[in-house]
């Protein structure tokens, strides 16, 4: 599904990704942990086309999308759930809906993926007319991942999905995840919640001061001295 090769990306003079690669397997989830300014959020930019890398090559099915800009990505089938919501707070949460299907032109197709989010997440048909920035930041968050199913993407990245977030929605958005994958939606996971970002995950990359310090199987990275000492504190 997606390709990620010997990426590098700097803001200025501080390299923030230095020759990552990642692989997201069709169906899966995949997550990345690692600690604030590790680069996560940059690499989701960087595939997502907000950023462009020095070096190194994004590819989607095979296809290079390196540097191509984010309309163009989405286009292609991939949405990007950003981290603090981003959501346009004095519009409801039905409007926020259906902005995220802004490039989808088959409205049949849009009414589907209106009805699985909606199922998805039932609190928001309850929401359907309310104010996002009325709502509490747990159904912001679930709006937020809505919308960008609302594109009907091939992969959906998520970033820091759980932030801010009471510890019952949290839960309710870990259960969605693998709901969605059962769509056949990929999923790239940025969490700050360790432990469950790996038990969810499928396969798992540590990222460290810019580079990979650690991958294999999510289950198996709980076993690994670096990720008990460093993010479980064991």
């Amino acid at each position: 599904m997606l390709e990620v090769s010997d990426l590098s990306v700097a803001y200025g003079a501080v390299r923030a990704l230095q020759g990552v690669s990642i692989r997201v397997e069709p169906g899966s989830i995949t997550s990345i942990v690692g600690a604030n300014g590790a680069g996560k959020t940059t690499l989701l930019k960087t595939i997502m086309g907000h950023l462009a890398p020095l070096e190194g090559k994004v590819r989607l099915r095979g296809e290079v999308i390196t540097g191509a800009p984010a309309h163009v990505v989405c286009r292609k089938g991939v949405a990007l759930v950003p981290e603090g919501r981003r959501l346009f707070a004095q519009h409801t949460a039905h409007e926020n809906l259906m902005l995220g299907a802004f490039a989808v032109r088959d409205r049949a197709r849009v009414r589907e993926s209106l009805q699985w989010v909606l199922k998805l997440f039932p609190i928001l048909a309850e929401r359907r007319d309310q104010v996002s920035g009325t709502m509490s930041g747990g159904e912001q968050q679930m709006v937020s991942i809505a919308r960008g199913l609302m594109s009907s993407p091939d992969l959906l990245m998520l970033d820091e999905p759980s932030l801010g977030v009471m510890p019952s929605i949290v839960a309710r958005i870990f259960d969605a995840l693998g709901e969605i994958r059962t769509r056949g939606t990929s999923i790239l996971l940025v969490e700050q919640n360790v432990e469950r970002s790996l038990r969810v995950a499928d396969h798992a990359y540590v990222l460290q001061t810019g580079r990979i310090a650690l991958q294999g199987k999510g289950l198996d990275l709980l076993e690994e001295d670096l990720v008990r000492k460093a993010y479980l504190g064991l």
